[in-house]
């Protein structure tokens, strides 16, 4: 029954893996759906989406989100939280989409998985790896006698037992996968590379340019010769407008009111922390005591010299002594040193200089050791030890002294251990010690001890009080209800000194809003209540009350040319730079070196011996395609004229290209291509099934 277990671990990838692989099928395009009928998702508000002209209901989702969380629960043996639900939804979404969309393609071309080939998959020649992988034997091989006898188990066991549901689970899992890499292969084993294709790439990795060419930067030119006018915005706009596609976003601004504890909060936890630490101090059922009044998780636990709480020093190290109260990490702490006793392990603590050699031969250590040797010495004549760690040290104490802290035995090497924990008092060993790593001066500063301490610990987290968290919830009532419009809100909080956060762009999807970590309810607000000015009421969060305004709204489609004006402006800006640029240029007479020197103190001229079509960058001009393939355009001793490129304006000189040599034998060239494009088929069938099938998201309203 052990391979059960086994089972079970590997059923935590396949459950969840089962819904990635159906979603792989490769559409053609979105004639393979048709129109279908007009959509009703709008009229309903139990409609949570639409896929494929296929209305998804709410109650349809939840149903398809429970088989999800039982398949968890079956996985991991218990209830999915939070931050596994949200995962789980969109578990669910994907395999609705798979069933909606891509199942029915299967279906139109006739394909799918027998019950033979299910056999096939688990007993038969071409098993599944993931089932190989669950029945291995010691030395790592597939065990075909190991999967018979746990099949013939389950077999053997009742429909309903839970070992019986997650096999059948897997096996139903089987089913989309083959039928993906069927239909799948309908398509990709059609891809083809020709001889001329393989022969070009081959070209463009290993065809050579010897380049000179002149660079003159849109910045040579000052922002306020190139005026940008409406009509130059609106003309680039027009141009450019498929780079600024849309999705659904809000945009919003918020005050945040934090809910933190006061002066008086903290001093009434620590009236209470000090009555404890009377009772502490007398108690003999320290462990049950300190159980009882902690909110941590370390109440009663052993150390040793290593692991001490900072706050019991060598002074409080007396049975019984009780240290404390104190904060430490927004906790009030109280610690009772309860016994000491002997341990099996040793600890020491030290610290040291290492002088690595230069290399292991026998001149080089030599030199380590007599310069090692030397810092010993100024040590011992009253030189500062943590000085001189930091100044010689070459390993990472360095910056601390040379300070290791406290160790136990068999942390270090055996030289450096033996050394110190030989040692019968601290201070400077009177000589250097070798390992590995070079040569050691060593200071122990505390000698080998395997004395344990208990300890028993409470802890009080300082929280906020009723009376905080109210006058928080209070201010916070009082603002939202003062205000009505983005204005008066932005107003108020100026009025009241209180920050405003700005927060553009909030997606349906999001879960977070700027340095809100779970403003999943405000996301919610946005798209399914809220307008432009609409100010909400009073979102409780966490450890913070939250009021927002909706300060601007972007639906599917493209941006309007007002919410990108300012993003464009500095393109058009440089385009009438170039053309300014340009003229300029083709004014001038001479050399590139002569036409830089005329034209800008910001002009450079630069060079490039081995440039290649298959590169993208230039030395000096950056990222820059189209001046590469100006360059290898031209014909040896031609050079360009002027034009604009990425970051300004070029003028592209060509030396020398050589050609690499006809070969007999593209294929390598072909195959490399050929995985390419096949490697890039998964992206391509994800886009094209979610740009066939229509999908409407309205999540975000339920969730």
């Amino acid at each position: 029954m052990a391979l059960i277990g086994t089972l079970r671990t590997k059923m935590t990838k396949w459950v969840v893996g089962a819904v990635a692989i159906s979603m792989g099928a490769f559409i053609v395009g979105s004639d393979l759906f048709g129109n279908g009928p007009r959509s009703i998702f709008a009229g309903s508000q139990n409609n949570i989406g639409e896929i494929a002209g296929s209305t998804i209901s709410i109650d349809e989702f939840n149903a398809v989100v429970q088989e999800q969380e039982n398949n968890y629960i079956l996985s991991f043996g218990r209830q999915p939280g939070d931050r596994e639900m949200t995962s789980l939804r969109q578990q669910a979404w994907d395999l609705l989409i798979a069933r909606k969309a891509i199942v029915p393609q299967y279906e139109k071309v006739g394909v799918e998985v027998t019950s033979d080939e299910v056999w096939d998959m688990i007993q038969g020649k071409n098993i599944d790896e993931n089932v190989k992988s669950s029945f291995l034997d010691s030395a790592g091989n597939f065990d075909r006698t190991r999967l018979i006898q746990y099949l013939q188990q389950i077999d053997a066991m009742p429909a309903n037992s839970e070992q019986r549901v997650r096999w059948e689970t897997f096996k139903s899992s089987l089913v989309p996968g083959r039928a993906r890499i069927k239909y799948e292969n309908l398509l990709i084993k059609t891809n083809y590379v020709t001889e001329a294709e393989a022969e070009k790439d081959y070209h463009t990795q290993n065809d050579v340019a010897e380049v000179k060419f002149l660079y003159v930067p849109y910045f040579a030119i000052s922002d306020s010769l190139a005026k940008v006018s409406d009509g130059d915005l609106r003309s680039y706009y027009d141009k450019n407008k498929e780079k600024y596609k849309a999705k659904e976003t809000r945009s919003v601004s918020y005050v945040s009111f934090p809910v933190i504890p006061s002066s008086a909060d903290s001093a009434a936890i620590k009236t209470e922390m000090d009555k404890l630490a009377a009772e502490f101090t007398t108690t003999k059922e320290d462990s049950l005591f300190a159980v009882d009044n902690t909110d941590g998780q370390s109440a009663f636990e052993k150390y040793t010299p290593s692991t001490l709480p900072a706050a019991l020093s060598s002074q409080s190290l007396t049975e019984g002594t009780v240290v404390g109260p104190f904060i430490d990490n927004g906790y009030y702490k109280l610690i009772k040193m309860v016994k000491s006793g002997k341990d099996t392990v040793y600890n020491a603590k030290a610290s040291h200089i290492l002088i690595k050699w230069d290399d292991t031969s026998e001149a080089s250590k030599k030199a380590a050791k007599e310069k090692a040797r030397k810092i010993l010495a100024d040590i011992k004549g009253g030189a500062s030890f943590a000085a001189k760690a930091r100044e010689f040290g070459t390993d990472g104490t360095a910056p601390q002294g040379g300070d290791l802290g406290w160790f136990r035995s068999g942390q270090m090497v055996k030289p450096f251990e033996s050394a110190v924990f030989g040692a019968t008092k601290t201070g400077l060993l009177n000589d250097v010690v070798e390992t590995d790593f070079g040569y050691h001066i060593i200071e122990v500063t505390g000698v080998k001890d395997n004395t344990s301490y208990t300890v028993a610990t409470i802890e009080r987290a300082i929280t906020p009080s009723d009376e905080t968290q109210n006058e928080a919830s209070r201010k916070a009532d009082a603002f939202a209800t003062e205000v009505s419009s983005i204005d008066e809100f932005k107003e108020l909080a100026k009025k009241n000194n209180y920050t405003v956060v700005d927060a553009n762009e909030v997606g349906t999807a999001d879960r977070r809003i700027s340095n809100l970590n779970d403003a999943r309810s405000i996301v919610m607000w946005l798209f399914r209540d809220a307008k432009k000015g609409k100010v909400s009421e009073v979102f409780e969060l966490n450890d913070e009350y939250v009021v927002a305004v909706m300060t601007g709204e972007t639906e599917d489609g493209y941006k309007s040319f007002d919410k990108v004006k300012e993003e464009i402006t500095p393109f058009v800006r440089n385009e009438i730079k170039g053309k300014l640029l340009i003229e300029k240029i083709k004014a001038q007479k001479g050399s590139l070196d002569e036409i830089a020197k005329a034209v800008s103190p910001d002009a450079t001229v630069a060079s490039s011996s081995d440039l290649k079509l298959s590169t993208s960058t230039l030395p000096t001009a950056g990222f820059d395609p189209v001046a590469i393939g100006t360059a290898f355009s031209l014909e040896n001793g031609k050079t360009s004229a002027p034009f604009a490129g990425e970051n300004g304006v070029l003028v592209m000189e060509l030396q020398n290209k050589t050609i690499a040599p006809a070969v007999g034998d593209y294929s390598v060239f072909k195959n490399q291509l050929k995985q390419a494009i096949d490697t890039r088929s998964a992206y391509i069938i994800m886009e094209a099934i979610k740009d066939g099938s229509n999908i409407k998201d309205a999540r975000y309203k339920f969730y």
